[in-house]
């Protein structure tokens, strides 16, 4: 029986498309997995505060294997992702960042925080995966 891996896929819902990609990555891969992300129709997105969607990340983040991040550029200068950063090292997380097809600049501030860095690609993520979490 595969192991079902319990994943925190950060992402922000303006990138939204990228998401959709790691996902389909980890389908096509064959990866079992149950996704921790806070859901695109979460009301905490739209009607919540910042209070309450720090304790939601926190809660999906505190019962996953491991959190994977976008290390786009754009990445350094959110404030969610670096919340998502502290809070995965509050328990211990492994990060895996995946640097963006064709990127020509990607986030320091990510790929400082991971334990491992992965190109686009759903082989290397896959792989990452199984062995880090």
């Amino acid at each position: 029986m595969p192991k079902t891996y319990r994943l925190f896929i950060s992402h922000s819902w303006k990138y939204g498309d990228a998401y959709d990609k790691m996902v389909k990555f980890l389908d096509d891969q064959g990866i079992s997995y149950y996704d921790h992300s806070v859901p695109k129709d979460d009301p905490v997105h739209t009607n919540g505060t910042d209070k309450q969607l720090r304790e939601a990340i926190d809660a999906k983040i505190k019962g996953c294997s491991g959190v994977i991040i976008l290390a786009g550029v754009y990445a350094t200068y959110s404030k969610w992702i670096n919340e998502e950063i502290k809070i995965s090292g509050d328990y211990s997380k492994s990060i895996i960042a995946v640097e963006p097809w064709a990127s020509e600049k990607t986030s320091t501030v990510v790929k400082d925080a991971a334990d491992r860095i992965v190109k686009w690609n759903g082989k290397s993520l896959a792989d990452a995966i199984r062995e880090l979490f």
